[in-house]
């Protein structure tokens, strides 16, 4: 075995063909001997622990006049993905108020959190050498204004598309599915019920 296959192993991937398969791990990757920025330490310790890593996201949308349903997806800062607005739980904050403090400094909306969240989702986020499994719990934002300029606006773009468009950009596939489910849905009444008003 080669050392990239050992190191696969260890990690809990397992390569056949074309297709990767990732077991359920929290941490991929020998951070033993690897610099790792203090800000990911705590991330690492975490994983190293087999703690979960939770985030907390927006899944921001509006309501149009004809009742067709729109939700934005800015880009992520490094990559420039389409995601959803995310980050970590704050602090003596509830987790949908985290999800609009995300919401409004990486997209520049302001809105109403669901009360519950609306789903969740995990992914496998980037260190600087290696990836953590992060869960995050995603709540729904009813749009009532879009900032011109916002904090992170110079760092990310945003787009207003149809829950099948943006499910169709997005890489995580939970998520795009969770975005999804949303094209079921029709108008405002029946996403005030999603969202337990």
């Amino acid at each position: 075995m080669t050392a990239d296959g050992q190191h696969a192993a260890k990690c809990g991937i397992v390569h056949v063909a074309e297709l990767v398969v990732v077991t359920q791990v929290s941490l991929c990757c020998d951070f033993g001997t690897a610099k790792v920025p203090p800000r990911e330490k705590r991330l690492v310790r975490r994983a190293r622990k087999n703690k979960p890593i939770r985030q907390v996201a927006a899944i921001p949308y509006r309501v149009l006049s004809d009742g067709r349903i729109e939700v934005m997806l800015v880009t992520s800062s490094a990559t420039r993905r389409f995601i959803v607005p995310k980050g970590w739980p704050l602090k003596r904050k509830r987790g949908r108020d985290a999800a609009v403090q995300e919401a409004r400094e990486e997209a520049g909306v302001l809105g109403t959190p669901s009360k519950k969240p609306f789903g969740a989702y995990s992914y496998w986020k980037r260190l600087s050498d290696g990836f953590v499994n992060v869960n995050v719990k995603v709540y729904l934002l009813a749009v009532e204004e879009a900032m011109s300029d916002w904090e992170e606006s110079a760092k990310r773009k945003r787009a207003w598309l149809s829950p099948a468009e943006a499910s169709a950009l997005i890489d995580e596939p939970e998520l795009a599915t969770l975005v999804l489910t949303l094209s079921n849905r029709s108008g405002q009444t029946d996403l005030e019920a999603a969202m337990g008003r």
